[in-house]
């Protein structure tokens, strides 16, 4: 690896063959992005702690589990990048990325087949895809947290969790949810953004 490439591995503390994995999805975005804008054109300057490092935050607050979906998967963030990170460390999780978009569908597939990730990408929209019984379910600047928990009441197994990067007004998105739904939340701050947390959510039912 080049300097730079050692001090990014260094930083996210990962293997070098994860390192490598994820440097080869990046290639693949940036490859892609000027044809389909997978993410915009300022944060793929900072791609490693903007999203990389962003989403291997969301994969380590989570322990080896069966079933993984990622909804609103557009570029991937965080589940593909969770799942190459499982390639070593939980090579037993299965992830589902649920994207509409075909294009962005068809980009995820070619990153899964270059990576070795162990991950189907669904090109259908949420609502219409039957229950997923995921044990782990994570989107990520995909829609209010009202609105994720309809989506996590319906594909998340009774005993999963949520994983749901928000930003600096998810204690608003918190009050405004519980108007509506009963459930736990715990609140992990992010170590890429000072005002931002992942909300780590569990027992959710219509209030």
């Amino acid at each position: 690896m080049k300097g730079q490439d050692v001090a990014i591995a260094e930083k996210l503390n990962v293997s070098r063959e994860t390192f490598e994995r994820l440097a080869i999805y990046v290639a693949l975005l940036e490859r892609w992005n000027p044809r389909i804008n997978l993410v915009s054109r300022n944060s793929l300057k900072d791609i490693w702690v903007r999203h990389i490092q962003d989403s291997v935050q969301v994969f380590r607050t989570s322990k080896p589990v069966d079933h993984w979906v990622d909804l609103g998967s557009g570029g991937g963030f965080p589940g593909m990048v969770c799942a190459i990170m499982a390639i070593e460390s939980a090579p037993e999780t299965r992830f589902t990325l649920v994207e509409s978009d075909q294009r962005k569908s068809a980009f995820l597939r070619n990153v899964a087949r270059e990576c070795g990730a162990n991950c189907t990408v669904l090109a259908r929209r949420i609502e219409a895809i039957d229950p997923l019984g995921a044990d782990i379910l994570s989107a990520r600047a995909l829609a209010d947290l009202t609105t994720l928990l309809s989506f996590c009441d319906r594909h998340l197994d009774e005993n999963g969790v949520a994983l749901l990067p928000k930003g600096a007004t998810w204690k608003k998105e918190l009050l405004d949810a519980r108007k509506e739904w009963n459930f736990d939340a715990d609140p992990i701050k992010s170590l890429t953004e000072p005002q931002s947390v992942i909300l780590k959510i569990k027992g959710v039912a219509r209030g």
